[in-house]
């Protein structure tokens, strides 16, 4: 498979890396609207600077978009129309109605649309997941996701512009911590939320709790001012026991786990596109970020 890269941002080196490592997946042409983004894969790929020249050069299999978060519905929405099967980062769009229309264009394209949740290929996580018994129910979930934002986005200042990231810590890091409990969980609502945002708007923490169609119960805690970083799961069983996953246990080095998560990513993408499908998993983290955001709005009426 030849597979496009839309955006050579932040997150771009972790998708690059895993296609140089993946024999039946090769690197096929890169976009980046940055010349100097552009400028190493000069005599490697394909490089061009606008998504609809990509398309129009044609010669890929499937493309990997990890674009703004704002340019995730315009971007998607061409090549989907194209036909193209797209991987796209969290969150699926910055708006829901953008992330449905998305999904309904997939479905009518026959396209594959598969949100990239790469925390679900957490060596950590899965060993908690397949290690919990059958015969017990899970009564609750707590997922942390806490780290100092400007930690860990590089150049890509984009993130702190409300506008352009869709809020802050519930809109881009929300949609991992949300299908993080979905997967102990399945289906949520949300039943509350408290969140917390600096002088521009940024959202920077987050307390967000959500219920299961079962009863159970999920709590989400985000926070983008943290000294350090903390990303873990702990899941109580109906009988009291507590199983936890620290996902950086193992992973010293910066960023370290996202390696091999994002190796998952593809290889999971690469399936899809045989087998066919949209992914409804980002759809419904983007109506949990939307029910936040929604929540939040409804409270501060009430207070005036």
């Amino acid at each position: 498979m030849r597979i496009g890269i839309v955006g050579l941002g932040v997150i771009s080196r972790f998708y690059l890396a895993a296609l140089r490592e993946n024999g039946p997946l090769g690197l096929g042409a890169v976009c980046d609207v940055r010349p100097e983004a552009l400028a190493p894969f000069r005599d490697e790929v394909p490089c061009l600077r606008d998504h609809r020249d990509l398309i129009a050069a044609g010669g890929l299999d499937a493309v990997v978009v990890t674009v703004p978060n704002d340019l995730h519905a315009p971007v998607c929405r061409d090549l989907l129309d194209a036909g193209l099967p797209v991987c796209v980062e969290k969150p699926l769009a910055t708006r829901l109605d953008d992330g449905v229309a998305l999904a309904e264009l997939a479905a009518a394209r026959g396209a594959v649309l598969f949100t990239s949740f790469h925390r679900r290929y957490n060596a950590r996580v899965r060993a908690l997941l397949d290690g919990l018994p059958r015969d017990v129910p899970v009564a609750a979930v707590r997922v942390r996701y806490l780290e100092r934002i400007e930690d860990h986005v590089g150049g890509d200042r984009w993130y702190l512009d409300p506008a352009r990231c869709g809020g802050g810590c519930v809109a881009d890091n929300g949609p991992n911590a949300f299908d993080l409990a979905r997967m102990f969980l399945g289906p949520l609502e949300l039943s509350d939320v408290d969140i917390q945002r600096d002088e521009s708007g940024v959202d920077r923490q987050a307390a967000v709790s959500l219920v299961a169609e079962s009863g159970a119960r999920a709590a989400v805690e985000l926070d983008w001012s943290h000294p350090g970083e903390v990303k873990d799961v702990e899941v109580t069983l109906a009988d009291g026991t507590v199983r936890y996953a620290d996902l950086l246990a193992g992973f010293p080095g910066f960023k370290q786990s996202l390696w091999h998560e994002y190796a998952g990513v593809l290889r999971e993408f690469a399936h899809v596109v045989h087998t066919g499908g949209v992914d409804r998993a980002g759809l419904a983290a983007l109506a949990l970020v939307d029910a936040a955001y929604r929540t939040e709005r409804t409270a501060l009426i009430g207070e005036r």
